[in-house]
């Protein structure tokens, strides 16, 4: 495409924790021309009812000679099995051939930028509750209370910012899966919740290395992938010391002027339409592919066709909503949605998230990223049905995945770059 988806080993990291990150932030990688998608997506094959899609795919996956493919965008990495926005993860990303790999970029006390889901998600991605740090959270752990049969009554909190700590101490912290134990009781027990379809092995003490947006940009370039970058919606108030939502922006802009990256590798993205017509009104070159992300919650939260017009005339050029914004069931089938079909009327280009997110999905309860087209997914290959209404009705130009070999392989097979 032209244009751009159980607990840490517990024992006080500290500043020791650090030095495996200040000998190594980046090991040595480069994009392989062959891939390693492992048994998952074959297994999704296997597990499609018949038809010619199962034919083409069983054909292909004889073939043996993945490459990767920019159609393949890592969300987070490889973020189903792997510790989110972490050098271990967007390795993953890299090897299972995403051409394409995210970091989400906010930033700590003293302003450096750095790859995190949000400003605010320490206290469920690191290990930051086991660590001294924790004395700076924004809000420090507060157990659990229970009832007399050990059910939750309130359930246990804390709150961990970037923007609590500086680069120096952000260094010092471990990544590990997006989760947390609301019936904890203490810190250690706060770091579990990992969902059972998931996994911890890759969440060690010797892992989950994290990262700064420019120490990425560096890994991305050994990796050989292009870039999308998400600025994330800060929790402090803005301007934060001095440090205007205009000047951020630019900010991460300017790290890849500066480590000299085309700006055609890179795909800048947000949710804050302000933050994608700053860069199409002041970064032209990186401006033209930056991505609109929508936000909707339901069907009723989309743009109508006036509104993805308008888009388009601002000089927005992708739309990026999420999954279920594009597809829809008709007939136990899965078809176009009618705001996929806008949105190629109004000239868009699609991009949508996130692939491999939703845990199991023949039990007929898919959640929030199916919730236009659940009826319709039967067993856990209609995931690949999904994916190949989005590439050749829908028109999608590429799809973020948390487990990123089911899109390359797909790709690969379909012929998408």
């Amino acid at each position: 495409m032209s244009y751009l988806p159980r607990v840490l080993g517990l024992a006080l990291l500290g500043l020791a924790a650090s030095s495996a990150l200040a000998r190594s932030p980046m090991p040595p990688a480069e994009r392989p021309t062959h891939v390693q998608l492992g048994p998952r997506p074959f297994f999704l094959v296997d597990d499609m009812a018949e038809s010619p899609l199962k034919r083409d795919l069983q054909r292909c996956a004889r073939r043996g000679d993945f490459t990767p493919r920019d159609f393949s965008i890592g969300h987070r990495g490889a973020a189903m099995q792997f510790p989110e926005h972490t050098v271990e993860s967007y390795t993953a990303a890299a090897r299972m051939g995403a051409g394409i790999v995210e970091c989400d970029v906010t930033f700590t006390k003293d302003k450096a930028l750095v790859c995190r889901h949000a400003q605010n998600d320490l206290h469920t991605t690191t290990n930051i509750l086991v660590t001294p740090l924790a004395a700076k959270c924004t809000q420090p752990f507060v157990p659990a209370v229970l009832d007399a049969d050990g059910k939750v009554v309130t359930p246990a909190k804390a709150e961990c910012r970037t923007s609590d700590i500086t680069l120096a101490e952000f260094r010092t912290l471990r990544g590990k899966m997006d989760a947390f134990n609301p019936a904890a009781r203490t810190p250690e027990q706060y770091l579990g919740g990992t969902a059972n379809w998931r996994t911890d092995l890759y969440s060690g003490p010797t892992s989950g290395t994290l990262m700064t947006h420019a120490e990425s940009i560096e890994l991305f370039k050994r990796l050989g992938v292009k870039m999308t970058p998400e600025l994330k919606s800060a929790s402090v108030t803005m301007p934060f010391d001095g440090f205007t939502q205009q000047a951020y922006a630019q900010k991460m802009i300017d790290e890849y002027k500066r480590a000299g990256v085309n700006p055609r590798h890179v795909f800048p993205q947000s949710f804050n339409i302000d933050d994608v017509l700053y860069w199409v009104n002041h970064e032209a070159a990186f401006g033209q592919q930056a991505v609109y992300l929508d936000d909707a919650n339901t069907v009723a939260d989309l743009p109508d066709y006036n509104t993805l017009v308008g888009y388009k005339t601002r000089g927005i050029h992708i739309w990026a909503p999420p999954t279920f914004a594009l597809l829809a069931a008709e007939n136990g089938q899965i078809v176009p949605s009618q705001a996929a079909k806008d949105a190629k009327a109004a000239g868009l280009g699609l991009i949508t998230w996130t692939l491999e997110r939703s845990g199991i999905l023949a039990d007929g309860n898919n959640g929030w990223y199916h919730q236009t087209f659940d009826s319709a997914v039967k067993t856990e290959g209609d995931m690949l049905q999904a994916l190949h209404v989005l590439a050749k009705e829908v028109g999608v130009m590429g799809v973020f995945s948390d487990w990123p070999a089911t899109t390359t392989f797909y790709a690969n097979c379909m012929g998408l770059r």
